[in-house]
């Protein structure tokens, strides 16, 4: 079996798929890759399967030394990317060979960098996928983030696009300084006043450093909710329900003042007010947005979220007929 040997892990780079769906009435959230479209196409880039495990990174990306030859592929953040201490490109299939050394540097904008590696990382699945679930440590390669001196093992890769190809720019996706988050209302905003909801889609919000895998925590206003007598069941704030699933994407809002966006590796339910979540689609502009960066949340309705859905499944097609091997 061949491998990769890790000479830094950067910041926080995890081994993720497409998730662990299926165990939601377990507990078990579906961690897996945050900016979903980025890792797909990087998978698209060396000739993967759809779902191969790649390796997700955070800030900064990883240091990784290759014991014989493949295709690879840096996509997702904007991020420099070196071979052997020379500039290579990212969203572009490139070769490497035995003992070459890739680099993915600090993220100039965006958070999240995606590296695929022809073969896919072919650690064990547990539950059905090979997504790292740090909070419990599972999955991934020993159910934690990548450090100096792991060799990951690699799959038998498949033929793949020729180097040099690459995905046109304007299927890639870009970093703005606001992101705005296309929202659907309902759960808990009954919990809100009306001048609240009114405030909480109006207020440009700010990603505060309590910003991971687990949930975004956002700062910039403050919410109202409507007086009521403690319901049985549920806690004495006024923040507080009856115990209820947490969808991903869920908006959660404990105290009124600090809105948390629930992300891949959340709890699945609890007792907080959720007022509505965010589409799945731009979950990948989610992760792609780093602390200290702004968001806005715009309200559509379920029709609106899955015509969105299909326009990234015909962006993603369009993506595969660019780069698919002659």
């Amino acid at each position: 079996m061949s491998f990769v040997i890790v000479r830094s892990g950067g910041l926080s780079t995890t081994v993720q798929d497409t998730g662990r769906d299926g165990r939601y009435a377990i507990g078990m959230p579906p961690s897996g890759a945050m900016d979903q479209y980025s890792f797909a196409v990087a998978n698209l880039l060396v000739g993967n399967p759809d779902g191969a495990a790649a390796l997700e990174a955070t800030y900064l990306g990883p240091e990784l030394e290759f014991a014989d030859s493949r295709t690879v592929a840096v996509t997702g953040a904007d991020s420099g990317v070196t071979i052997n201490g020379e500039p290579a490109p990212a969203w572009q299939a490139l070769r490497v060979s035995a003992g070459d050394v890739l680099a993915v540097q600090q993220v100039r904008t965006g958070a999240r960098p995606y590296v695929a590696v022809g073969g896919g990382i072919d650690v064990p699945p547990y539950l059905g996928s090979r997504s790292t679930y740090m909070l419990t440590g599972i999955g991934g390669f020993q159910g934690r983030a990548l450090t100096s001196g792991d060799q990951l093992p690699l799959g038998e890769p498949g033929p793949a696009p020729a180097a040099g190809t690459e995905v046109p720019e304007e299927l890639r996706p870009d970093f703005p300084a606001a992101t705005e988050l296309r929202f659907v209302i309902g759960l808990c905003a009954y919990r809100l006043t009306e001048r609240a909801l009114e405030s909480f889609l109006s207020t440009e919000w700010k990603v505060t450093k309590d910003a991971d895998r687990v949930g975004y925590r956002l700062r910039g206003g403050s919410l109202d909710f409507i007086e009521r007598e403690q319901p049985f069941g549920a806690g004495s704030d006024q923040a507080n329900v009856v115990d209820l699933g947490y969808p991903v994407g869920s908006v959660q809002v404990p105290g009124g003042d600090e809105p948390i966006v629930l992300l891949n590796d959340a709890v699945t339910g609890g007792g907080y007010a959720t007022i509505g979540t965010v589409i799945s689609v731009d979950r990948d502009r989610m992760a792609q947005t780093r602390t200290g960066g702004r968001v806005h949340f715009a309200p559509v309705d379920i029709e609106a979220a899955m015509a969105a859905r299909h326009e990234r499944r015909a962006r993603l097609e369009k993506a595969r007929a660019a780069v698919a091997p002659a």
